[in-house]
């Protein structure tokens, strides 16, 4: 399954879930953004769940706008779900 039906297939992940996953409480690093979930464990810039002042576990979206980076960024990495 590629593209679009894939991205409709994914899970649904809660806020409280999407905070487990904040390097700390559960070994995966996950961040949210734009309602999609996605996977930045193998990523050094998110060593132990953060990623300077910004904290895994949690939805970005609004954060981005500070960053010195566009959201282009995120296709480096996998969705694993969306935000419910």
């Amino acid at each position: 399954m590629t593209g679009l039906n894939a991205l409709r297939s994914l899970p649904v992940y809660s806020k409280s879930q999407l905070a487990l996953r904040n390097g700390q409480d559960k070994p995966a690093i996950w961040i949210a953004y734009r309602g999609y979930i996605y996977d930045v464990t193998k990523s050094r810039l998110w060593f132990r769940g953060m990623h300077y002042e910004h904290w895994a576990g949690q939805d970005l979206t609004d954060e981005l706008k500070d960053a010195p980076h566009t959201d282009e960024v995120f296709a480096r990495f996998e969705i694993v779900g969306m935000l419910a």
